[in-house]
């Protein structure tokens, strides 16, 4: 099941894929062997995010689940809290990383000794979104043990990161964990930024919407995503998110990575906050905004699934790329509708060498960008999508990519199995003999949910961190915590102003701890 040292990757990855499955006998298994052979206590260098995601994620996740879902409980009650204390022995391991001058946790960390480590590439920065993407996971845990330290190490780089003033709410893609500041202006969604974005709302919603500090900054980015990088495609008008690959005033590049599609999803999520729409209307906070950002989450996904549709295989590539106009037509002076009649079944749209379908021409696949790694990101929208909008589209859309995974990925021989696959627009695609733990952590996990009852893990009472773990929404204020920091003064054009007054900052106590005040990011700390 997993190599006699090894940490399991794919074992912890994927319990709660088995307890949402109830696949009781592979998790007794499971269960069995994170109780008797999973050991942190290793001179192993680790990336901090990677872990942070899918081990202290996949923990906390099936600790919460054993006492959610039905008939989950382990028969020994002695190991009722196994799950809770591999995942607190391992954050006390990671939380070296976020030993650093300014709070930015380097990017990888030593499990044995607690030593962080910067970065061996990208002149030793660490990634943005994997310095950010490591709140939910930090701050479930300080509020089941009531441990303040990992509440504080969580959201110091949150106020560290937003100091740095980012123009429109749009972060580049480095940051240096030694200064604290940005490496380059390089503007993307896909990698090495996209979960930043995702983690402002789910910070918001995780903590019942009482750090409303998250929301605005969430409310920000998208005003910036849309001024800056929504466009359209020249013929179809495909809406596409770009890059800025010299920064906000820089060249659009129309590229977009299949890790982009975790978009539109989070915007119907941020829309709604987890309620069907059809509810969510009915509140008096809803608006004509909410209902255009609506609107822009079903045309992202559209462009998702065309991604997958304008291959032979029916699966998409890494990364599509697009014809613009010139010069671009964007999202801030008109608001378009994709022109293409894309139909429901990629049967139905499969393109024809001689005569593929016009809307297809649209999505450009290069060869090295053409391998599917079996990523969860557009089935996650769907998911999303589904649940708030109750469209069948969705469902129709997720069922046809699902069997064309199965046709395509599935491996006959060597005893089974599922893999990536090298080239999407070839029929049989190349097989590259590997698969990532996301596959049954997130993937099919999304595709089991998009087909569930909706009242299995109603949206509306937990947050999915980027690694499909679940978790609960709750009172922080129960254990007294709050948010110890706020923004620093901005000018009417949302630039920090330098030299000028710093907010006030809060404070906060957890069970048994005396009130912190949080210190200056320049303070000398001990």
């Amino acid at each position: 099941m997993a190599e006699p040292n090894g940490m399991g990757w794919i074992i912890v990855d994927a319990l709660d894929t088995l307890m949402i499955m109830n696949l009781t006998k592979e998790l007794k298994h499971a269960r069995e062997w994170v109780s008797t052979s999973l050991n942190y206590d290793k001179d192993q260098d680790v990336n901090t995010f990677e872990t942070t995601i899918r081990m202290l994620g996949g923990l906390l996740s099936a600790h919460y689940l054993q006492e959610t879902l039905p008939g989950l409980k382990p028969d020994n009650a002695n190991e009722e809290d196994l799950f809770l204390e591999k995942a607190t022995d391992l954050a006390d391991r990671l939380s070296g990383a976020y030993e650093s001058p300014s709070g930015v946790p380097w990017a990888s960390v030593i499990l044995k000794s607690g030593e962080g480590k910067s970065s061996h590439a990208d002149g030793g920065a660490s990634s943005t979104a994997e310095a950010t993407t490591l709140q939910l996971e930090m701050k479930y845990l300080a509020f089941l043990t009531g441990e303040v330290a990992y509440w504080e190490k969580a959201e110091k780089v949150m106020q560290v990161v937003d100091d740095n003033g980012a123009k429109d709410g749009l972060v580049p893609i480095f940051i240096y964990a030694d200064k604290g500041t940005f490496r380059g202006d390089e503007i993307r969604l896909g990698s090495r930024g996209d979960s930043y974005y995702e983690y402002l709302i789910k910070q918001y919603l995780q903590t019942s919407k009482q750090e409303p500090i998250y929301l605005e900054m969430w409310d920000e980015a998208l005003a910036g995503v849309k001024k800056h990088l929504l466009t359209y495609s020249k013929s179809q008008h495909f809406t596409v998110v770009a890059e800025r690959p010299n920064g906000i005033d820089g060249r659009l590049h129309p590229k977009m990575d299949h890790l982009v599609c975790f978009l539109p999803g989070t915007i119907a999520l941020a829309v709604t906050e987890g309620l069907p729409v059809s509810e969510a209307r009915k509140l008096p906070t809803w608006s004509k905004q909410k209902e255009e950002d609506l609107v822009l989450a079903r045309e992202l996904t559209k462009t998702c699934i065309g991604m997958y549709r304008s291959t032979a295989t029916g699966l998409a590539p890494e990364i599509a790329h697009f014809e613009l106009s010139d010069p671009p037509q964007m999202y801030r002076h008109q608001i378009l509708a994709s022109k293409s009649d894309m139909p429901l079944s990629s049967t139905d749209a499969a393109p024809d060498a001689s005569h593929p379908p016009e809307w297809t021409k649209d999505f450009i696949v290069k060869p090295a960008d053409a391998h599917n790694l079996q990523r969860p990101e557009t089935v996650e929208s769907l998911f999303y999508l589904w649940r708030i909008t109750g469209d069948d589209i969705y469902r129709e859309w997720g069922w046809d990519m699902f069997e064309n995974f199965v046709k395509h990925t599935i491996v006959h021989n060597g005893g089974g199995g599922f893999t990536s696959v090298n080239d999407v627009t070839v029929v049989p695609p190349p097989s590259r003999d590997n698969m990532e733990s996301f596959w049954l952590a997130e993937t099919l996990k999304y595709f089991y949910l998009l087909f569930s009852p909706n009242d299995l893990l109603p949206l509306d009472g937990i947050v999915l961190n980027t690694e499909a773990h679940v978790f609960p929404r709750f009172d922080a204020s129960r254990k007294r915590f709050r948010t110890g920091w706020k923004r620093l003064e901005r000018d009417a054009k949302g630039e920090v102003v330098r030299g000028g007054k710093k907010k006030e900052e809060g404070e906060k106590k957890g069970d048994g701890e005396v009130k912190h005040q949080i210190p200056d990011r320049d303070a000398t700390t001990s």
